[in-house]
């Protein structure tokens, strides 16, 4: 009898020295299979406010982001496990995602190339503007007007607002609240020379403060205008817009050239 226990008491005291596999290096956790590690903790961190990440760095703050993580981790491993991650619902919503990330990494490349050309033309100095081409401009252009403007999106509206306001030039708030279709940064607008829309600038440039202007076409809609105020800028206050406006007027002479290199079609018309 004693030589019948030998066996499995030695089988016991086997199974009971064995030891757990080695973890990863630098495994924080462990939930089922599934360890995690620095890296996750790093990656989690890195989407965390300012204020949150240097918490995240205390030990408590750790512990308080480790215990967060574990506990995603476990609701995941059960949900896995009751099948939900095969659910048609589940996928359909990945699929969406999928779709969704791949237009938003599409849209970085077409970004990060832009943004690249354009450096290219600075670094080339052909966007470069002068103190001189400033100080030329500012000779001619040393003012910025404002106007309140009412944009609708087709003539007919457009020719009856104006009517109305040619009548009645107090109704401007009344009809802008029916008719327009300007965001709020353009229902009021103020702007020297050369930084909005050309034909309201020249516009605006020789109409009398109070006075209704319009209707005018541009790829925006139907302008009807109203100029508020004129004032005289300081070269200081002006030089930063001019050196802006002036860059992109040498960028739009640099697209223009390409068009001939490159066939712009643009079927849609406006109305």
């Amino acid at each position: 009898m004693k030589n019948r226990l030998i066996l499995p008491v030695l089988l016991l005291l086997a199974w009971g020295c064995q030891k757990e596999a080695p973890l990863p290096e630098g495994t924080a956790a462990r939930v089922g299979g599934e360890t995690i590690t620095q890296q996750d903790i790093d990656a989690r961190t890195a989407l965390l406010s300012k204020e949150d990440r240097e918490f995240a760095k205390t030990p408590i703050g750790r512990q308080n982001l480790l215990q967060i993580i574990t506990r995603e981790k476990l609701i995941s491993a059960a949900a896995k496990e009751e099948g939900l991650d095969q659910s048609d619902i589940y996928l359909s919503l990945m699929d969406d995602k999928r779709a969704q990330m791949a237009e938003i990494y599409q849209q970085f490349a077409e970004q990060t190339l832009e943004r690249m050309w354009y450096d290219k033309l600075q670094e080339a100095g052909v966007t470069a503007v002068t103190d001189e081409e400033i100080a030329e401009y500012y000779k001619k252009y040393p003012y910025e007007m404002t106007v309140r403007q009412i944009i609708v999106d087709n003539a007919q509206t457009a020719d009856q607002v104006l009517r109305a306001l040619k009548a009645s030039p107090s109704r401007w708030k009344e009809l802008e609240r029916q008719y327009s279709s300007a965001p709020e940064t353009l229902k009021t607008l103020s702007f020297m020379p050369g930084e909005y829309l050309t034909d309201i600038e020249v516009i605006a440039a020789n109409s009398p403060a109070g006075s209704v202007q319009g209707f005018f076409k541009t790829a925006q809609g139907f302008h009807i205008i109203m100029k508020t105020n004129e004032k005289r800028l300081s070269r200081k206050e002006a030089e930063p817009r001019i050196r802006e406006v002036l860059e992109n007027k040498k960028l739009d002479n640099v697209l223009e050239s390409l068009k001939n290199k490159y066939e712009v079609v643009i079927y849609e018309k406006s109305e």
